[in-house]
């Protein structure tokens, strides 16, 4: 079964912060943060399903500030899907966020 093309969200959606962060191929350390009630887990969910990214995760252990265990998930893009959404619309997506987010 093919899978579908992925599609990119509105250029101001919560969604679009996300994508935006996994299509740079960097650490969203820095990035901005989210707004509202609705998690990263789920955000990551939509973006799959509805849009059909196919995002990676991987968990790992790691500890809170007062001491207690708890676990740490990163998500990501493989490389050769960044650089196939960036040379079909992706870099021009980016742009039209940037646009937009002035503009907000």
């Amino acid at each position: 079964m093919a899978s579908k093309t992925p599609k990119f969200p509105g250029p101001l959606s919560a969604r679009a912060a996300v994508l935006a962060v996994l299509l740079s191929n960097s650490d969203q350390t820095g990035a901005e943060p989210l707004q509202g009630r609705v998690s990263l887990a789920a955000i990551v969910k939509a973006l799959k399903r509805k849009y059909h990214w196919p995002i990676e995760s991987s968990s790992f252990p790691a500890n809170t500030v007062d001491g207690r265990a708890t676990w740490a998930t990163v998500y990501s893009l493989p490389p050769d899907v960044i650089a196939a959404a960036l040379d079909n619309g992706g870099t021009d997506w980016l742009a039209s966020r940037r646009l937009a987010k002035r503009g907000a």
